[in-house]
């Protein structure tokens, strides 16, 4: 298949795509919450009424729950082995906190989310320090007394991309480890985490799943470094072989740092993710950055080559947002509009028509 009509078919499984999707506004705020398709509604709701009706059967969301974590492997390069699941980002990078040395120094980015900053600060107590510079000098800021870079790939409030090349080489050159944050990439931008001795992503943004759903990737070569802290009888080889009682029976891959799973919300993640792997990483690429460069062009001001766009505007801005019936959000002082598979030329044509007025 030809560059060209490769193209033509991506654009063709994100129009798919797009009609499963109900908002009645002009949504562009999948960096804050991602919209669920009609079919992840629909199994929830079914889920929801066997709940009711007393048919569930706890061992039935394994089935969902690994079909998610397999998705997630393909997405990001990794084997399934090496994916654990959780709840939230904090706690898993919380694990990666936990088991740091005494002594320790961490390099993060100025103003990063901060479930990848808190749990490194609570650490001070251990004498772990942190140290933030801004993201575009994060790579070059890697030291010998650098041990761990926390930060995320596409910064929340910005939709600022890291230079992934750049931060994998300084930290090879040094010898320090990265714990990559996902939450705002995987889903539209391709990242590769068998690069990082660490990834977290949570699944309710771009991966347009429930809250309640995350993922840990860790190399193998680092696996058995970290102590599962958070170890409980889903971290075993066989869960529900391991709910009663020692020994310590964990699972040999990236299983063993499980968390015990919120049941109902990787019904949903396995659906949307579905959706997301039926359009093709590539494609999710493509569409959403295309829509960036159409909103930017509209509005005057130079591409952002993220698929989220933060721009200065007036106190009068959500006044007219909330008029025209578009969803976006304000982060760190700034407007903050999201494009993704939802996302139409028709919705950024008229977001850019409100908006422009707007802009300081």
């Amino acid at each position: 298949m030809t560059e060209t009509a490769e193209s033509e078919e991506g654009r063709a499984r994100v129009a798919r795509a797009a009609r499963e999707f109900e908002s009645e506004v002009v949504y562009l705020n999948t960096a804050s919450l991602g919209l669920p398709p009609a079919r992840t509604t629909a199994v929830l709701q079914a889920v929801l009424e066997d709940w009711r009706h007393g048919r569930s059967n706890p061992m039935d969301y394994d089935i969902p729950l690994e079909e998610a974590r397999g998705m997630y492997a393909a997405m990001v390069g990794v084997p399934s082995s090496g994916v654990a699941v959780g709840s939230q980002v904090s706690v898993l990078a919380g694990l990666v906190a936990a088991n740091l040395p005494d002594g320790s120094e961490v390099l993060t980015a100025e103003g990063d989310f901060t479930s990848i900053v808190f749990p490194f600060l609570a650490q001070q107590r251990r004498g772990v320090t942190v140290r933030e510079v801004p993201l575009d000098r994060i790579a070059e800021s890697v030291t010998r007394r650098t041990t761990l870079v926390s930060v995320s790939a596409v910064q929340s409030s910005s939709g600022q991309v890291v230079d992934l090349d750049a931060l994998e080489s300084a930290c090879a050159d040094a010898g320090a480890r990265v714990l990559l944050d996902t939450t705002q990439s995987t889903g539209w931008l391709p990242v590769d985490a068998s690069r990082f001795a660490y990834t977290v992503g949570g699944g309710y943004k771009w991966l347009l799943s429930p809250r309640g759903t995350a993922f840990f990737t860790v190399q193998e070569e680092h696996m058995d470094e970290l102590i599962p802290h958070t170890a409980s009888w889903y971290a075993g080889e066989n869960p529900w072989t391991s709910i009663y009682g020692s020994p310590l029976r964990l699972a040999a891959g990236a299983r063993r740092f499980d968390v015990s799973p919120a049941w109902h919300s990787w019904v949903g993640a396995a659906t949307s993710m579905a959706l997301l792997a039926e359009v093709g990483g590539d494609a999710l690429h493509r569409h959403a950055l295309a829509l960036s460069d159409r909103f930017c062009a509209a509005v005057g001001i130079p591409p952002a080559g993220s698929a989220i766009v933060s721009l200065p505007v007036d106190d009068a801005t959500a006044d007219a947002l909330r008029d025209a019936g578009i969803a976006a959000a304000m982060r760190a002082g700034r407007l903050r509009l999201a494009f993704h598979v939802s996302t139409t030329e028709d919705d950024v044509d008229a977001a850019a028509e409100v908006i422009r007025p707007h802009i300081v």
